[in-house]
C-alpha cells in the first residue's frame, strides 16, 4: 500500500471513530483512561493538561493554536481554564463539529474558532498567536518537519510550542528498530529525532519529559477497559475494529514494556 493511501485510510479511521465517540459507553472509558470526555484520540490525560497550561503559560487574551485538535481535546479545556481564545485545526470535520459543540456547551463560542487546515499549511498570518500544542499528532502524520516549520511561521517571536509524541527510543538496533515501527502509531517513523526536527523546525528546545511510565499506566487501564466492555464495544463498533483496538493496545504495552517506544513532551521556543 502507497504512503498516500495509508494516510487515506488512517484519516477515514478517525472521521469514522468521531461519528461514534459521542456513545456512552466511550465516554465511560474515555474517562476512566483520561479523565475527560471529549472523544479524544490522544492519550493525553487531565493532569497532563495542567503541565502545558504551567508551560504554555495561558491567560487571558492570549491566544492558542491546538493542530490535530479533533473533537477539542485538550485545546477547549485549555480554554475553558485560563480564559485563553482557541483555534482548533484539523481536517476531519466531523471531529471539529464535534468540538463546535462541544465549545457552545461549555460557553465557549466567543472565545474559539474551527478551522479545517492541514498542519503542514497553516492558513495564518505570521504572528497571529501565542501559543501551539498538538498532542499525539505528529506520530500520525508523514510531513513532521513541515508541520514544525508551518507552525513557526504563525507564532509570535515571544510564543512558545509544547507538544506531546509517541516515538521510538533512539539507539535501537535495526531489528529493534523495526519492531518499534510495528508496535506504534501508524506514522511514528521520523526521519531524524526530535529535538533535530525541532531545530530545523526553527525552534529551540527548552525541556524534554518522559511520559512513557504515565503511557503505560494509561495504557494498562485502557487494556483492562477494552476486556471488560469488550462485549459492548463490538456491539458499537463490530468485532473487527474491537479486535483491533485490543490488538494495538497489546503491542503499544509490548513496545513499552521492551523499551522499543516511548512517549515525550517537548516544549520549544521560536528562534
Amino acid at each position: 500500500m502507497s504512503r498516500d493511501l495509508d494516510e487515506r485510510a488512517l484519516f477515514e479511521r478517525f472521521s469514522k471513530k468521531y461519528q461514534l465517540v459521542q456513545s456512552e459507553l466511550l465516554k465511560k472509558i474515555e474517562r476512566s483512561n483520561c479523565g475527560c470526555d471529549y472523544g479524544s484520540t490522544s492519550f493525553t490525560t487531565v493532569g497532563q493538561v495542567e503541565i502545558l497550561d504551567e508551560m504554555l503559560a495561558l491567560e487571558p487574551n492570549k491566544r492558542l493554536l491546538e493542530i490535530g485538535a479533533g473533537s477539542g481535546w485538550p485545546g477547549l479545556y485549555l480554554a475553558r481554564g485560563s480564559g485563553c481564545n482557541v483555534t482548533l485545526v484539523d481536517l476531519p470535520i466531523e471531529g471539529l463539529q464535534l468540538a463546535r459543540e462541544r465549545a457552545e456547551q461549555d460557553r465557549l463560542s466567543g472565545s474559539s474558532e474551527m478551522v479545517v487546515a492541514s498542519g503542514s499549511a497553516l492558513p495564518f498570518h505570521a504572528d497571529s498567536f501565542d501559543a501551539i500544542s498538538h498532542a499525539d499528532v505528529l506520530c500520525c502524520l508523514v510531513e513532521k518537519l513541515e508541520v514544525l516549520k508551518s507552525c513557526r511561521e504563525v507564532v509570535n517571536p515571544e510564543g512558545k510550542m509544547v507538544f506531546t509524541v509517541i516515538l521510538t527510543t533512539p539507539g535501537l538496533t535495526n531489528s529493534n528498530y523495526q519492531k518499534a515501527v510495528a508496535c506504534g502509531p501508524s506514522f511514528i517513523a521520523a526521519e531524524d529525532s526530535y529535538p533535530n526536527l525541532i531545530a530545523a523546525g526553527g525552534w529551540e528546545l527548552v525541556e524534554q519529559v518522559d511520559l512513557s511510565d504515565e503511557f503505560f499506566e494509561t495504557l494498562q487501564v485502557m487494556l483492562e477497559n477494552e476486556r471488560f466492555y469488550a462485549d459492548d464495544l463490538e456491539a458499537l463498533l463490530g468485532k473487527e475494529e474491537t479486535q483491533r483496538r485490543l490488538t494495538r493496545t497489546h503491542e503499544s504495552i509490548y513496545g513499552l514494556k521492551n523499551g522499543l517506544i516511548r512517549r515525550e513532551l517537548f516544549e520549544a521556543v521560536p528562534v
